[in-house]
């Protein structure tokens, strides 16, 4: 009789999709799925986090009804939202105060006050944009809003008190003409502009440290020979993303020395809303996949590389269909992650997806979202210095994101599949014996296992019944423990063992949830097979 062996896999390498199953065997430890997981930056797989309204259960819309959330960015300890023809401002998610105003210099406004004042008339917006331009002598500095369609909207608070005791300011912005501005940001103490109407192909800049004047002496403009689909400052620079090609803008303040130069004439950019600052990086969606502007040492130079070719596949389909979505993005910095989300506002809340990339050691590693319907996230900190998260959707709600333990009160299907392990031997026959899971978790959770043979071939009996790892507790800190409920000065990643049964020359696991308890961590897997002869 044949003596059980071991195999043992660490979690590590993230989704990957687009190699063959060969390749896979010599990658054990990446995931052939791996959803509503997202890579830890400290090693494993985690169950990602949901989201929670913004105002609990006494959360109100911001327009009152259904209206899709084109805009949201925190600002003076609340949010900021473009919803329909209006633009928003809470601090509770209980109750919203139209910021488009067309005289908002008051002091002392109660929300009832402010909303008596006059309207400024604006289009049914499109996806917004935002960029705040600091001042050492602002107390939060000054928030411009752009959307394509609409004059950019400056608006400004001051004071640190109650609400009516503040003091709010609000001026649109004249760039050229009459015409909406779709890019936005703020570069070396200018407001940054594109994405004008008859003006595709020019970049315009206000004059210095004033975002609303772009006449005055500093003010300028630049055309460029492709048409602008996104801006960014970045190291003193100012990158332009280009539909089939990509530009820097350098010396904006020395009119003599002030210069574009190309950095690609071979690589655009899809959409301004994929672009995002990460690790000293830019990164961003091209025709060919998600790629980074990364800085060299060589003087003059710019290297471009494509950090998605582990899932080539999904974003080949984005990038050929990317009109149908809206396309949002955030950097979530404490977990040195970048967020894309590509929403089809036609199509059912747990059809939408989304990618997550975790910056790890060897660069970025993948996995997907599903369920999530977002039309528009920004982050920004609070008076605390916490970095906080917000996100909208088509029903017209805000969302604290990466908040909670499900959807918004739905459960969350997560799932975790490995690669086809022939241990070895692709010929000979196993019989899986048991499996121990290392798990980290965050509160009592109640995951299952699920196997396939050979890769599900229907020629192999397949086990239709879950693995059940059964109750898994959380350690517990002498005085927390309650009785029969929490496991004493147990292990941070204990190694859950659940027996097994069915044979096949080779077989995945599925590690799988479809709840609202708390968030885990697979680590690794080790599996204890019996070899019984050749197939």
């Amino acid at each position: 009789m044949s003596k059980s062996q071991p195999y043992t896999v660490a979690c590590a390498g993230g989704l990957v999709t687009a190699s063959n199953a060969i390749d896979l065997l010599k990658t054990p430890g990446v995931a052939t799925e791996l959803r509503n997981f997202e890579v830890s930056t400290k090693g494993g797989y985690r169950r990602i986090n949901g989201f929670t309204k913004f105002g609990g259960n006494s959360a109100v819309q911001p327009t009152g009804s259904s209206t899709t959330i084109l805009g949201a960015i925190p600002y003076a300890d609340g949010v900021v939202v473009c919803a329909g023809t209006s633009i928003y401002f809470s601090q509770t998610g209980t109750s919203w105060m139209e910021i488009n105003r067309s005289s908002v210099s008051s002091s002392g406004l109660s929300k009832t006050a402010f909303e008596l004042l006059s309207v400024l008339t604006r289009t049914n917006q499109a996806q917004c944009q935002f960029a705040l331009f600091e001042s050492a002598t602002s107390d939060y500095g000054t928030l411009v809003i752009a959307d394509g369609v609409n004059k950019p909207y400056a608006f400004r608070m001051e004071g640190t008190g109650a609400l009516n005791t503040r003091t709010f300011f609000g001026e649109e912005i004249t760039v050229t003409g009459t015409k909406g501005v779709e890019y936005i940001t703020v570069h070396d103490k200018h407001l940054i502009a594109a994405g004008v109407e008859d003006n595709l192909n020019t970049v315009f800049f206000s004059g210095t440290l004033d975002p609303t004047d772009f006449t005055s002496t500093g003010s300028g403009s630049i055309a460029l020979e492709d048409q602008i689909k996104g801006i960014k400052s970045f190291r003193n620079e100012l990158f332009i993303f280009c539909e089939n090609s990509i530009f820097k803008l350098q010396n904006i303040n020395n009119s003599s020395t002030i210069a574009v130069i190309p950095v690609t004439k071979n690589v655009g950019c899809l959409s301004g809303h994929s672009i995002q600052e990460i690790a000293g990086d830019l990164i961003f969606l091209a025709p060919d996949g998600l790629r980074t502007v990364a800085g060299t040492a060589r003087i003059g130079d710019v290297e471009l590389g494509t950090v998605s070719s582990n899932i080539q596949n999904l974003v080949s389909d984005l990038a050929e269909t990317v009109n149908q979505f809206i396309i949002s993005s955030v950097v979530l910095r404490e977990k040195s992650q970048y967020r894309l989300f590509y929403t089809n506002t036609g199509a059912d809340d747990t059809t939408q997806r989304g990618i997550i990339g975790t910056l790890r050691p060897n660069g970025f590693e993948w996995s997907e979202t599903r369920g999530l319907e977002v039309t528009a996230i920004g982050s920004g900190f609070d008076s605390s210095g916490i970095e906080q998260y917000y996100h909208g959707d088509t029903n017209g709600n805000v969302y604290l994101h990466d908040s909670g333990n499900d959807f918004n009160g739905t459960a969350i299907l997560a799932r975790y599949t490995t690669p086809d392990y022939d241990y070895g031997d692709l010929g000979t026959l196993k019989t899986l014996h048991y499996l121990r899971v290392s798990m980290a978790t965050e509160g009592i959770v109640e995951p299952d296992v699920q196997i396939k043979f050979d890769y599900n071939s229907t020629d192999v009996p397949q086990p239709t019944d879950l693995f059940d790892l059964g109750v898994i507790n959380p350690p517990s800190l002498f005085g927390d423990a309650v009785f029969n409920t929490n496991k004493f000065a147990g292990q941070n990643n204990p190694m859950i063992r659940v027996p097994l049964q069915g044979s096949g020359t080779s077989n995945n696991f599925t590690v799988t949830s479809n709840d609202t308890k708390p968030s885990y961590t697979v680590n690794g897997l080790y599996v204890d097979f019996i070899p019984s002869g050749r197939r």
